[in-house]
C-alpha cells in the first residue's frame, strides 16, 4: 500500500469516526423521542429525518453547498469570521454526517424500542429522575443496538461519494477521501489503483457491517 493510499484511508476513517461522533448525541435524542413519545407531527419528522436515505446524493450535496458555501445563509455569517466550510475537510464530514444521520437515528429508534418500558417504570416509581432512567436502564440495555446503528453509520460515511463530491470536491491532500479518490483514478485511466481502492472500501464496509450484524444477534439472543 503506497503512501497516498494510506493517506486517503487514513482521511477517511477519521473523518467518517469523526462525522458518527459528530451525529451521536442528536440521532440518539431523536430516536428516543421517536421511541418513547406520542406528538402532532411525528410522521413529519420521521420523513424528513428518512430524506436522504431517498434523495440522490449530489441534490443533498448541492443543499448543503448552498446552505455552506460563502454565498450561502450559514457559510456567509461564518466567512465574515474568517471561517469557511465548503471545499473543505471540514465539508467532508458534514457531507457523511448529513447522508448517515438516518441510519443512526433510526436504529437508535429500534434499540431504544426494544428495551421494555416496564423496566423504566419500576425505575420511576422508585424516585428515579428521567435522565437517571435513561442513564441507568434504557441506555445500557439499547447498548449493543446502538452500537451496531454506529457501526451502519460508519460504514455509510465511510461509502459517502455524491453529497461529498458536491460540497467538498476533490482537492488532492485536503479534501480527497476513498470514494472521490476511486473516481478520481477511473477519470485518470488507473484502473489498478482504482480496484484498489474500491476494495479497501469494501473491506472495510464488510467489517462494519459484519460487526454490527454480530451484536445485533446478541441482542436477538438476550431479549
Amino acid at each position: 500500500m503506497g503512501s497516498e493510499t494510506f493517506r486517503l484511508l487514513w482521511f477517511s476513517v477519521a473523518c467518517a469516526a469523526g462525522a458518527t461522533a459528530l451525529i451521536l448525541p442528536p440521532a440518539l435524542a431523536v430516536g428516543f423521542l421517536l421511541a418513547r413519545r406520542e406528538f402532532r407531527g411525528r410522521a413529519l419528522v420521521e420523513t424528513v429525518i428518512a430524506l436522504p436515505l431517498v434523495l440522490p446524493p449530489v441534490a443533498t450535496g448541492l443543499v448543503l453547498l448552498h446552505l455552506v458555501g460563502r454565498r450561502g445563509p450559514v457559510g456567509g455569517f461564518l466567512h465574515r469570521f474568517g471561517i469557511d466550510v465548503a471545499f473543505t475537510p471540514a465539508a467532508v464530514v458534514l457531507a457523511m454526517a448529513v447522508m448517515a444521520f438516518p441510519l443512526l437515528a433510526r436504529g437508535a429508534r429500534v434499540a431504544i424500542e426494544g428495551v421494555e418500558p416496564r423496566l423504566e417504570g419500576i425505575a420511576r416509581t422508585l424516585g428515579a429522575s428521567e435522565r437517571r432512567v435513561f442513564a441507568t436502564i434504557t441506555l445500557p440495555l439499547a447498548k449493543r443496538g446502538l452500537i451496531a446503528a454506529a457501526l451502519l453509520a460508519f460504514a455509510r460515511a465511510l461509502g459517502e461519494f455524491g453529497a461529498t463530491i458536491l460540497v467538498a470536491g476533490d482537492v488532492p491532500g485536503h479534501t480527497t477521501t476513498l470514494s472521490v479518490g476511486i473516481w478520481r483514478s477511473i477519470q485518470l485511466g488507473a484502473d489498478r489503483g482504482a480496484l484498489l481502492l474500491a476494495a479497501i472500501s469494501a473491506g472495510l464496509g464488510f467489517a462494519a457491517v459484519a460487526a454490527s450484524e454480530v451484536l445485533l444477534a446478541r441482542d436477538r439472543r438476550r431479549r
